[in-house]
């Protein structure tokens, strides 16, 4: 395959995509139409409620994504010290969990290494919108992958190959396949495809997944129940009120402009707005109807909501059910356990990435084949504790001599280049002074 069939092959795939990802995108910023509504309703209900919705999607992704630290990296070989400060340079430790959102979000996001004009590693996440590989079916290994983006004037693309890197530019913004001519071509040192997947997904196989394809329709059915409450509430919530003996108003019909058509209505001497009534009928009366009862839609909302919690494995404190009474500590990170568990799985599936990343990032320093780098990714713990408990556990198993200082540290969070600094404030409060003393 010519290097123009297969940048044509990845920029299709690209656009192919993206008619998922606008959907996605729509439900992650609660901005998708109402559904499961009877056109009759829709037309009611106007462009009223066209924002009434409630974001649990990103709710969702959040609360996983924030149980989601890079803490460090492991390895015998690598100097793990320099790796970390090259990880904290390009800003990893906030856009990591950028990453992971994009992710979780859209179910795949793509992370790029390269090196600086001095030669050091330089990281980028980046937004499946502007990046695709194909995989080698047979190995699933990235074996090309591209880079699309507008300028006010042009359309540039990237063509990453494991022994070529290929620039091309369109001379027109928005390009799709077409139009593209190369404007450099640069070696790959790596000898491998600089671009790594960050997917989201629990299969071998298949496509990735977004953590909102579960939901999407639970929340469609939370957001019809909210447009029928504020519905229902505008027009049966409040009691109505009835009068008998009152003469209706002859009031002109008037045209666009303004003007009488010659045809009038009747309507109501009374306006909603006033709070005092006259009737000058002696045989007038005056009631009210019974307003609605909207307890219904708060029970058809639980159920939702605990149909949210069990795909989503949101605790219910984070759906904004509470009970009569506060919950304590213990059981509300026992809600949490089943979120907990979904973080870690996530942890061994984007482990990989950051691992492949942490090689290449080894390779850019070094020069040495990233397929010859051994080193593993650590992460923080994703479950909930307060600090006092955190501490007075870790204190316990270093007391009794099961954990050195070292790894109680990172226990609690505290990252390597922390550790260290940890580590020479102690030597150096224990070290003893010649200040002072006289021969």
């Amino acid at each position: 395959m010519s290097k123009t069939e297969l940048l044509s092959k990845l920029l299709q795939g690209l656009d192919e995509s993206a008619p998922r990802r606008a959907t996605l995108e729509a439900y992650s910023r609660g901005e998708q139409p109402l559904a499961f509504l009877a056109p009759e309703a829709k037309q009611a209900i106007g462009g009223r409620f066209a924002r009434m919705s409630t974001n649990v999607c990103r709710i969702a992704v959040n609360a996983l994504s924030e149980r989601l630290r890079v803490s460090g990296f492991r390895s015998a070989s690598v100097d793990v010290k320099s790796l970390w400060a090259d990880w904290l340079r390009c800003d990893m430790d906030q856009l990591a969990p950028l990453g992971h959102r994009e992710a979780l979000t859209l179910g795949e996001g793509y992370v790029i290494v390269w090196a600086d004009a001095q030669g050091r590693p330089q990281v980028s996440i980046e937004s499946p919108a502007q990046v695709a590989v194909i995989r080698d079916p047979a190995s699933r290994v990235v074996v090309a992958a591209v880079k699309r983006w507008n300028t006010p004037t042009s359309t540039e693309a990237t063509l990453f190959e494991p022994d070529t890197v290929t620039r091309y530019s369109a001379p027109t913004t928005g390009a799709t396949i077409t139009g593209y001519r190369s404007t450099e071509v640069l070696p790959n040192p790596y000898g491998v495809v600089p671009v790594v997947p960050l997917r989201n997904s629990d299969r071998l196989l298949g496509p990735a997944l977004s953590e909102m394809d579960d939901l999407m329709p639970l929340v469609d059915g939370m957001n019809k129940l909210l447009a029928d409450l504020m519905v229902a509430s505008e027009y049966s919530g409040r009691p109505r009120r009835w009068a008998t003996g009152i003469e209706l108003e002859e009031v002109d019909v008037l045209d666009e402009n303004g003007e009488p058509t010659g045809e009038t209505i009747a309507v109501n001497p009374i306006p909603e707005t006033n709070r005092t009534m006259i009737n000058e009928s002696p045989d007038g009366k005056f009631g009210q109807l019974d307003a609605a009862d909207l307890d219904s839609y708060e029970a058809a909302m639980r159920v939702l909501q605990a149909q949210v919690s069990a795909v989503s494995g949101l605790p219910p404190h984070y759906l904004g059910a509470h009970g009569d009474q506060p919950a304590s500590a213990d059981a509300m990170r026992a809600a949490e356990a089943s979120l907990t568990a979904k973080a870690e799985a996530r942890q061994q599936v984007f482990g990989r990435t950051w691992e492949q990343v942490a090689r290449l990032m080894v390779a850019t320093r070094t020069g040495q084949d990233p397929n010859t780098v051994d080193v593993s990714v650590t992460w923080a713990d994703p479950a909930t504790r307060s600090m006092a408990q955190e501490a007075d556990a870790v204190v316990k198993l270093h007391a009794s001599g099961l954990l050195p200082a070292s790894y109680a540290l990172k226990k609690l969070g505290y990252a390597d280049d922390e550790i260290e600094a940890i580590r020479e404030a102690r030597q150096a409060e224990t070290t003893p002074t010649t200040e002072g003393v006289s021969a």
